[in-house]
């Protein structure tokens, strides 16, 4: 017999053991771990004799499975008071066709499905008590997501619009469901941690989420306890140096083929950053705090809004870089920065890989675009938060401007 068949059906039968063991160790199913290796080697010898029936043979496999797995439920709950469920039953249908997939050389498909089938069965009670803990706003905030990338995004058209030929509606809202995205995964995580989240989580969480909403909660939360603005500072320090990672992942997707040319300076920036809130946060007594977790990020208003700012940011600087020299580049990348910087970043990214700018200008526009909203930032502390969190953050972010302001000029 050949080697390869051989190794298929031992691939198949690990996976269908591997499945059949978690059901057998969760409760008495309708298949378990013999059932299960079956049912995949089965798949398997199916794909094996397919090619000679032009797929008939694997989907009378799939309808001889399927009743299989309804018989068995029906005689195992006929006599039980328990309701029956169709988790086994659809297991061992996925189970099948991974044993197809692997006989038709689909091995790293067959193998990522079944480790995640695994993964999905043993995490039953997690998943649950994921779905109890979302709310009415919750699930709203999940389906706008879903109308912003799966309904409205593949309507747009995928062609450029005006003078400088910049303006793609698809890739605009691309970009919009990026942001979007990262924000209300952000948001989840906060949700679901709460009150459990430490000082450097809620530092992490907030840059995530957005690093100036993040500074200025914490300056209001610190204005009506001014005993907090030391643990203030710390979070405020540390979702502004977690910008820099979001950063890294929203060049990484759009342009990546420049990721690894801008990263050394904004890394520089970067470990700046962590210095300083290392320094902040060895110095303050840690105490649990709470991220805020009040502002829907997926909300169609904010998602339109963000997208029309990404476009004329877009439009400003192919405009300026058509019409001036850098330095206009840099006076639109600070005005943009104010308040955050995804839109800068972005239209920077996308202005490098389309080589209308160069990687110098590029990198230059993002972190000048980071200091200006550390300025805004600091403003922001000025005006709501106490005196002694408005000393801190000057020394913190006087420092960082500095060390912005030196990258900037002297980068070899």
């Amino acid at each position: 017999m050949d080697v390869e068949i051989v190794l298929k059906l031992f691939v198949a039968a690990g996976l269908g053991l591997l499945v059949g063991l978690q059901r057998e160790w969760t409760a008495p199913h309708v298949a378990g771990l013999r059932t299960f290796a079956l049912i995949t080697i089965l798949g398997t010898v199916v794909g094996l004799l397919d090619p000679q029936s032009h797929g008939w043979l694997i989907s009378a496999g799939l309808v001889a499975v399927a009743a299989m797995m309804i018989v068995g439920n029906v005689i195992k709950f006929a006599d039980s008071e328990r309701e029956p469920g169709l988790t086994t039953e659809a297991a061992g249908l996925v189970m099948y066709l991974v044993g197809v997939a692997i006989a038709l050389d689909q091995m790293e498909m067959g193998v990522l499905v079944a480790g995640g089938t695994a993964v999905l069965l043993h995490w039953k009670k997690r998943l649950h008590r994921f779905v109890r803990g979302i709310g009415k706003e919750d699930i709203r905030a999940i389906i706008q997501l879903v109308l912003i990338g799966l309904v409205i995004l593949p309507v747009l058209p995928d062609e450029t619009y005006g003078p400088y030929d910049v303006l793609n509606p698809f890739e605009i809202w691309l970009i919009v469901v990026l942001i979007v995205g990262i924000s209300l995964l952000g948001y989840i995580v906060t949700k679901f941690l709460g009150s459990k989240a430490g000082t450097l989580l809620s530092g992490i969480l907030g840059g995530v989420i957005s690093s100036t909403a993040t500074t200025i909660s914490y300056s209001r939360r610190a204005a009506r306890m001014p005993e907090s603005s030391q643990l203030a500072g710390v979070i405020i320090a540390i979702a502004s140096t977690i910008v820099f990672i979001r950063v890294f992942v929203e060049v990484g997707i759009v342009a990546p083929d420049i990721l690894s040319s801008v990263t050394p300076p904004l890394a520089a920036m970067m470990g700046l950053m962590a210095l300083i809130s290392a320094g902040m946060y060895f110095m303050h007594d840690r105490e649990a705090t709470q991220v805020p977790t009040d502002k829907h990020p997926s909300e169609l208003k904010a998602a339109i809004l963000f997208g029309l700012a990404y476009a004329a940011v877009l439009f400003i600087v192919a405009a300026v870089q058509e019409n001036f020299d850098d330095e206009a580049l840099y006076l639109v990348a600070a005005l943009s920065g104010l308040t955050e910087m995804d839109a800068i970043t972005l239209s920077a990214a996308q202005m490098v890989s389309q080589e209308r700018i160069g990687v110098d200008t590029g990198w230059r526009m993002i972190l000048i675009g980071f200091l200006s909203n550390l300025g805004f930032k600091f403003a922001a502390i000025a005006l709501l938060g106490p005196r002694g969190l408005m000393l801190r953050m000057l020394a913190a972010f006087g420092i960082a401007f500095a060390g912005g302001i030196a990258i900037i000029f002297f980068w070899p």
